[in-house]
């Protein structure tokens, strides 16, 4: 029953008084069966983040949905908004090396589950030292 604006009730409180921050409405926690009880650091949240959206990325690539890393890149900048200056998941993650991606992958695997297990590709491009971009 929880339609947001609609019957006023949802994730958030709607008191009528317009925009702005909203409040969340605590009760959601009961519904959902979650306990927010540990906070998390900002710099955590965004690697989780960035983790999982980098390894979906991989997984585009090795699956044949996009043609090539440059693709991807591009794809993420203009049609997710994908931060520029880092130059596209593939090319960050070169930066950042397959290896070092897998190592932080398994760090959260080990302890939040497998949804955090790398792509086979960048297992592979770790065990190799290997890149996306290798032909630059």
């Amino acid at each position: 029953g929880r339609k947001g604006k609609k019957n006023k009730k949802g994730f958030y409180r709607y008191d009528g008084s317009g925009k702005g921050g909203k409040e969340v409405d605590e009760s959601v926690y009961r519904v959902l069966g979650v306990e927010p009880d540990k906070q998390l650091d900002k710099e955590v949240i965004a690697e989780r983040c960035l983790l999982l959206m980098l390894n979906e990325a991989a997984r585009t690539l090795d699956d044949d949905i996009i043609r090539c890393p440059r693709d991807g890149d591009i794809g993420a900048i203009y049609g997710i908004g994908f931060p520029p200056f880092l130059g596209g998941p593939f090319r960050y993650m070169d930066s950042l090396g397959a290896a070092r991606v897998v190592e932080r992958l398994e760090h959260y695997r080990a302890s939040l589950g497998d949804r955090f297990a790398p792509a086979p590709l960048l297992e592979k491009m770790a065990g190799t030292d290997a890149s996306f971009y290798e032909d630059e």
